[in-house]
């Protein structure tokens, strides 16, 4: 039979243990993203441009979203409610994105498209908040756009989720 203290002992080393693991997979999630700006950085993009540069040329809100993998609020893009034709582009380098015609509402808040334009998008594999994700960022800036996930409506069955904040719609 266990006395008071060595109860308290064992719970002790119980809830500290406990902590450091939980401690240990935070941080693995948190900062075990593969495609942190650290690694991406480093690659070949046809546009490229230091933290300041970037700074110079992206709203606060862009900057956070495009170069630090920030998400926006749902909700808060304009671009969520567009549905006439057009085209979004990179609010980084002006690539074009996607067009209206990929366009649905899936309602998360965020614009939606089932397809992005042939060449325009890459992938990485996203391991934070808890989940392991698809994200999706420009393939000629490295910007960070959103996510995707297999959840959408045919002929892809694919939805791409991006931040509004990203993107700027040209209307045709």
């Amino acid at each position: 039979m266990l006395d008071q203290k060595g109860f308290n002992r064992r719970r002790f080393l119980f809830s500290a243990g406990g902590t450091t693991i939980i401690a240990g997979t935070l941080l693995y999630y948190l900062l075990g993203k593969t495609n942190s700006m650290a690694t991406t950085k480093d690659e070949n993009f046809e546009v490229t441009k230091t933290e300041a540069e970037w700074k110079e040329v992206l709203a606060p809100e862009q900057f956070q979203v495009l170069r630090k993998h920030g998400t926006e609020r749902p909700r808060t893009s304009p671009l969520d409610k567009i549905y006439t034709a057009g085209t979004y582009i990179c609010a980084g380098c002006d690539l074009p994105l996607f067009t209206s015609g990929t366009k649905f509402d899936s309602g998360t808040g965020w614009p939606s498209f089932y397809q992005p334009i042939d060449g325009a998008v890459a992938t990485t594999t996203d391991r934070t908040l808890f989940m392991t994700r698809v994200e999706v960022h420009c393939h000629r800036c490295g910007g960070h756009l959103g996510h995707v996930f297999d959840d959408g409506p045919a002929p892809t069955g694919k939805r791409y989720c991006m931040n509004g904040v990203s993107m700027k719609f040209i209307p045709a």
